[in-house]
């Protein structure tokens, strides 16, 4: 036998043990409590994401509704004066059509001669003219609303069904974040992080700011929940949205747009009870001083006290 077929009966059952072998040893283990912190870590980013897109989409609406009825309020009373204006027109109409036959002729001159029969003539088409163009106007304006009424119906129809996508979308990533929840459970014994109240000294701030502050100490241990802004759980705009609200100031459910309601201050100007923003606006947190804030994380976790650089801030606010 030559060397050669030696050789290769040796290599066959070595390449066929290999061979077997290979797709055991490869096979993925199960991911590591560190791999799954990443991934549920990534998950929540994602959630929150999609959480303050819907805030912002719900705030619209209110908006949007709130103009849609005043509208509708104003548009009432104009509908009311064309309608009227209409039925003038009508009764000057049928009053000047009378007056222009001979027996109509003889009752507005009465006593009276031609020329006064000719004045009154045109007295009544000067009226008719001037409730045209009453009623011109009225029309005019009413086809305005209606045509900004028809808008925003067809603004808060598209709005609703962003409102449903995102919802959507929100339930996917739910939906894996409960199967990363399932494997953490597995390895922890627990799918969240237990939250506990905040048995410490609040700071003394002054002021409504103070307020702020206070309420948002009474939050820790609070559970994250999602488009949630009290008492029993919050996201992250709705935590600053209600510890600002506790203190009489209104703000909107939603980072991005909190944003935009405060005034920017640079980080030497922080002050407890102003806002810090996160992950391009897309994380919100109060400031309570000595460098730190309160915030309400993520899905999974409750509202707690963190280091102000938890995160790389976008910005500072303070409330107005």
């Amino acid at each position: 036998m030559s060397s050669v077929r030696v050789l290769l009966r040796a290599l066959v059952p070595a390449v066929l043990t290999a061979a077997l072998v290979a797709p055991m040893s490869g096979a993925r283990a199960e991911p590591s409590a560190g791999e799954l912190t990443q991934q549920i870590t990534k998950s929540s980013a994602q959630l929150e994401k999609v959480v303050e897109s819907y805030n912002k989409l719900n705030e619209e609406i209110k908006s949007s509704r709130a103009t849609a009825t005043a509208l509708g309020a104003r548009i009432g009373p104009l509908e009311q004066q064309v309608a009227q204006g209409r039925t003038e027109a009508a009764e000057i109409a049928s009053r000047a059509y009378k007056t222009g036959g001979l027996s109509g002729a003889s009752a507005l001159l009465g006593s009276g001669d031609v020329s006064t029969l000719v004045g009154r003539l045109g007295a009544l088409n000067q009226l008719a003219r001037e409730r045209e163009r009453q009623i011109e106007g009225f029309d005019a304006t009413q086809r305005r609303y209606a045509a900004e009424k028809a808008q925003l119906d067809v603004t808060l129809a598209r709005q609703t069904a962003q409102v449903k996508q995102l919802a959507a979308s929100k339930k996917k990533i739910e939906g894996e974040l409960a199967k990363l929840y399932d494997m953490r459970r597995a390895a922890y014994g627990s799918a969240t992080s237990a939250g506990s109240r905040y048995t410490g000294s609040v700071p003394s701030v002054s002021g409504k700011a103070g307020v702020a502050v206070r309420y948002a100490y009474n939050a820790i241990g609070k559970p994250y929940v999602w488009a949630a802004e009290g008492p029993n759980g919050y996201d992250c705009s709705g935590l600053t949205l209600a510890a600002w609200r506790a203190a009489g100031r209104s703000l909107p459910h939603n980072a991005a747009m909190q944003w935009d309601a405060v005034a920017h201050i640079g980080r030497g100007s922080l002050q407890p009870g102003d806002l810090v923003f996160y992950s391009g606006l897309g994380h919100v947190a109060l400031y309570v001083g000595s460098g730190k804030v309160i915030h309400a994380p993520t899905a999974g976790e409750s509202v707690k006290l963190a280091s102000v650089d938890m995160m790389s801030p976008y910005g500072y606010g303070r409330v107005r």
